[in-house]
This record gives C-alpha cells, sequence and structure tokens, in this order.
C-alpha cells in the first residue's frame, strides 16, 4: 500500500489514485491543475492556502489503505 506524507510532491500523489484530486479539492486546495503542482509539496500547498495538511493527508491515506482491503 502507498503511504502519503507531507514531502510528496503534489503531481505523484495524485497518480496515486483517481479521487485524490476530490480530496484536493473539498479541502480548499485548488492546486491540482496548477503548474505548481509539479514541483510542490503537500506541506508547501498547505502552508500557501493556509490548511493544516496532517487530516488531509490521513484522509487520502485512508482511502489508499481501503483500496488495498
Amino acid at each position: 500500500m502507498a503511504k502519503v506524507n507531507k514531502d510528496m510532491i503534489i503531481a505523484d500523489v495524485l497518480k496515486l489514485h483517481d479521487d485524490i484530486a476530490q480530496i484536493l479539492f473539498r479541502a480548499g486546495l485548488p492546486c491540482v491543475g496548477c503548474p505548481g503542482a509539479q514541483r510542490e509539496t503537500l506541506e508547501e500547498a498547505g502552508v500557501g492556502h493556509g490548511l493544516d495538511m496532517e487530516g488531509i493527508i490521513e484522509e487520502i491515506n485512508l482511502l489508499l489503505s481501503s483500496e488495498s482491503v
């Protein structure tokens, strides 16, 4: 099972599962289509948008773990 952390590049995280983009959008992180997603980490994006990424990363990891059952 893949596990996401705050130091991962957004574009790499998005490749792990199609529903991750929806999680990021709902959380207020519109970086999915942004050129910065190719070089920006989840933490950097969270800081830039004033978001605490801990809960968002937890939700992504929950999605990924439920898919591997």
